[in-house]
């Protein structure tokens, strides 16, 4: 998604500096060209040698240079987006009274492409009420933001205003930079990974789904926009702290939470793997071991195809379906049956990969999609938003 775009990363003097290394790596890795400004105090914490290095572009802490074009300039006319990592109050308060003067702050005022902040900063700061209406007002003129995460903070203090995960400030860029904010006011409601249904208290049935298709399917509508509500269960990968998520790892958690957010989507895409069967019985104490035991199972109650017969006007409902063999013609029975607008169909030999490939099938229509599965995840989104439109 990054390969040949052109990223201008602003690193301002807080100690996170040091992590946005990193995500300059990954984005050059990607293929991606970037070119990075430093403020002064930047240069306290990393040295520019360091991104350029990384990088190998042109790392700029200058504001002039008689031997450059006019620098804040020529990087906003080059920039496809402007990242600031980490972002202080101090540039975020710059930017909104409309104050340019240093390199940065004044490639901020010229460039016309998007600019993405990454606030990190002591909790007291980031929660402080100028600081807020800083932020909220510069979201409200078009600016992008990401939300700072909760943890242990470099100043000794616990709470939110860490610099995010590398990973998933990729996330974001790589959508920033293709994308639209075109499901803002969207409610979406998303399900991911393999149920679980406890035997005792040591061991329960599950499958061997990942959670990653619905993880990645939930990142790209956050980002794009969207309302989205996670309801999930076991899954490999760590849930994004921004998301606003749901544990149900049984299938009957599973069944009432989804039941209870159904109403309030407008769109509902159920990638997990829902249990078909649980043990008719739970032993409080784990079950010792013998030559002749017996698990007896019940059939659990079938969330998708619910959804399907109480769905209101206007609703879209999305199913998957995991298959080894006659993988379209199976899921196309599962569309009817169900009373679906679409189902993904995938190979089993895919699962719990990064990369996947999947055939997004409707009444009319059938869209084969393969690669890394947030790039795939966005494409299911645009086949499910021409339906909405």
């Amino acid at each position: 998604m990054l390969r040949g775009k052109k990223i201008l990363l602003g690193i301002t003097g807080g100690i996170a500096a040091y992590k946005a290394v990193d995500l300059a790596s990954r984005l050059t890795k990607s293929g991606a060209i970037v070119k990075t400004i430093m403020t002064n105090n930047a240069c306290e914490f990393v040295k520019p040698i360091t991104f350029k290095s990384i990088t190998h572009q042109p790392v700029i802490t200058k504001m002039f240079n008689e031997e450059a074009d006019i620098e804040h300039i020529s990087l906003a006319d080059w920039a496809d987006l402007l990242v600031i990592a980490p972002a202080t109050a101090n540039i975020i308060g710059k930017v909104a009274s409309g104050i340019a003067d240093d390199l940065l702050s004044t490639t901020i005022m010229a460039i016309t492409s998007p600019v993405f902040f990454i606030p990190a900063m002591n909790i007291n700061m980031f929660n402080n009420s100028i600081v807020q209406k800083n932020i909220t007002k510069l979201t409200d003129l078009g600016y992008l933001f990401m939300e700072p995460e909760i943890g242990m903070l470099a100043c000794g203090y616990e709470g939110k205003g860490r610099y995010p995960d590398n990973k998933e400030i990729f996330y974001y860029i790589s959508a920033y930079i293709s994308y639209k904010q075109d499901l803002v006011g969207k409610n979406i409601l998303v399900t991911a990974g393999a149920n679980q249904e406890k035997i005792d208290p040591m061991r329960f049935i599950t499958n061997y789904s990942s959670g990653k298709m619905g993880l990645a399917i939930a990142r790209a509508a956050h980002i794009r926009g969207a309302n989205v509500k996670l309801v999930y269960a076991g899954v490999s990968d760590k849930v994004p702290e921004y998301l606003d998520s749901i544990e149900a790892y049984s299938a009957e958690e599973m069944h009432q939470v989804v039941s209870k957010e159904y109403e309030a989507a407008d769109i509902t895409i159920m990638t997990a793997a829902v249990a078909d069967y649980t043990p008719k019985t739970y032993s409080k104490q784990k079950i010792k071991k013998t030559d002749n035991f017996k698990l007896e199972l019940n059939r659990t109650n079938d969330i998708l195809k619910e959804l399907g017969d109480n769905r209101t006007n206007g609703q879209i409902l999305v199913g998957f379906a995991a298959e080894s063999n006659d993988i379209v013609e199976n899921a196309i029975v599962k569309l009817n049956e169900k009373n679906l607008d679409f189902i993904c169909a995938n190979d089993l030999k895919v699962s719990g990969k990064d990369e996947t490939c999947i055939t997004v099938i409707s009444k009319d229509s059938q869209k084969k999609y393969d690669g890394e599965k947030f790039e795939v995840a966005h494409k299911i989104l645009d086949t499910i938003i021409k339906k909405a439109e």
